[in-house]
């Protein structure tokens, strides 16, 4: 591959997630980051703060900005493992519930208009094409 085919799919791929981000973040009303910190909770009914931050892959001072923030929206609730002190659970509350189901209907939307136009097969081969570049970057050990 040249040079140029390769900084080309680079400036893309940083292009795209700029994109992404904002107008997913503008359609949803919440950023992609905080959609996920969501749809963990959705799928777990209760989570320790630090398990969430190893399952998003984020650092713990931006989990708790977004549990913070989130709880001031009565969208999650937080407390004291009773059996350890030094845990918080993380729940989401009625309220959030509600909320992330609009998120995920406004999800789909969002993505049935973003791959417009494209095939069944298109959008199969994509998603194939997605996994193994996360893969290759998971595998990738590079140079410092």
């Amino acid at each position: 591959m040249t040079d140029s085919v390769e900084k080309s799919i680079i400036d893309s791929l940083q292009n795209l997630y700029i994109q992404l981000n904002a107008k997913f973040g503008h359609c949803t009303g919440v950023s992609p980051s905080r959609f996920r910190l969501l749809q963990q909770h959705y799928y777990n009914n209760e989570i320790s703060q630090t398990s969430l931050q190893k399952e998003l892959q984020i650092d713990s001072a931006a989990v708790t900005r977004h549990l913070k923030q989130l709880e001031a929206d009565r969208i999650v609730e937080r407390r004291m493992n009773p059996n350890d002190n030094r845990v918080t659970l993380v729940r989401l509350t009625e309220h959030g519930r509600q909320e992330i189901v609009a998120y995920r209907e406004e999800k789909v939307r969002f993505m049935t208009q973003l791959l417009q136009g494209f095939s069944k097969e298109e959008q199969e081969l994509f998603s194939d094409m997605i996994q193994r570049m996360q893969t290759n970057i998971q595998d990738y050990v590079g140079e410092k």
